[in-house]
């Protein structure tokens, strides 16, 4: 009778056999181990490349995945317990250096020396020496003569002319003739003025009363109350003889004093003169002394010889 075939015999029932084992790495001594662990299964999507929950990598996945070669995106690095401990060393020796440069380099306070001590005084320092002002010239003594109201001696300031002196004096007397006077000459101290008094024969200048005018009776050339040539003689000092004349290369500035009209003033100056140019050659050489002019030079030509 045609039809199908029935099933043909059933094999023997035996145990199945096991499915082909799949060799597992090894896990490394001392450490973690990568890949799934021997007869454990990991679960899908639990390996290396596992994506993030939320279906999107991380950021520095990203990164990893762009500047990483695909060989080396899936290690992993596991330095191991020695590895540990020498990256830890490593970064502490950079810390100790590193506070050591910052330690070093910290800026110094430099010690400031204490100012001295400065006290007020009371009263002010004692004054320079040095930046004092020089002390101002007393007053000169003058000797005037002659025809003022006041004959005798005045004091006056330093650098005051005959002007002034005669006006120290009172001033001229009435009719008294100023034009012989350098009025404008200064004068020196210790020096005889004679104003308005006529020259008398021997030099000598005729000397007034009290009055103003010449003593009744008196010979030219002498003083009221004395004897005539006396005014000459005394002129003459110890410059020699009564009567004789001064000699301007030997007399001292005490003969030279006693001439009249000469003062310790112009009696320096003769001397001075004397040892700057030498002796003197002729008697009008005293001309060039300061202080000696026309009407005193007629006065001294009869009582001083070279």
């Amino acid at each position: 009778m045609g039809g199908r075939p029935g099933p043909g015999p059933r094999p023997p029932e035996g145990p199945r056999p096991d499915p082909p084992t799949v060799p597992l790495p090894l896990p490394r001594p001392g450490g973690g181990h990568r890949g799934p662990v021997p007869g454990r299964a990991e679960p899908p999507g639990a390996g290396p490349d596992r994506p993030p929950p939320g279906g999107r990598p991380s950021w520095w996945r990203r990164a990893l995945q762009r500047w990483l070669p695909p060989s080396l995106q899936g290690a992993r690095v596991d330095p191991g317990r020695p590895g540990a401990v020498a990256l830890v060393a490593v970064v502490l020796v950079g810390a100790v250096v590193a506070g050591v440069g910052v330690w070093s380099g910290r800026p110094v306070a430099q010690p400031v020396t204490g100012l001295p001590a400065v006290t007020a005084s009371d009263g002010p320092g004692p004054a320079d020496p040095v930046a004092a002002p020089p002390a101002a010239p007393g007053p000169l003594v003058v000797s005037i003569v002659g025809r003022v109201s006041r004959p005798g001696l005045v004091r006056v300031p330093a650098g005051a002319r005959v002007a002034d002196a005669v006006q120290a004096a009172g001033g001229a007397l009435p009719g008294t003739d100023l034009a012989v006077l350098n009025l404008a000459r200064r004068v020196g101290d210790g020096e005889q003025i004679a104003i308005g008094v006529p020259p008398a024969a021997d030099g000598s200048p005729v000397l007034p009363e009290p009055g103003g005018e010449p003593a009744s009776g008196a010979e030219p050339g002498t003083r009221s109350g004395t004897e005539p040539g006396a005014g000459a003689a005394a002129a003459g000092g110890s410059g020699g003889a009564p009567g004789a004349a001064v000699d301007l290369n030997t007399a001292t500035a005490a003969d030279l004093d006693a001439l009249p009209g000469v003062g310790p003033v112009t009696a320096g100056k003769i001397i001075d003169w004397r040892a700057a140019n030498g002796r003197f050659s002729r008697v009008e050489q005293l001309r060039e002394i300061d202080g000696i002019g026309e009407r005193r030079f007629a006065n001294l030509r009869p009582l001083v010889r070279v």
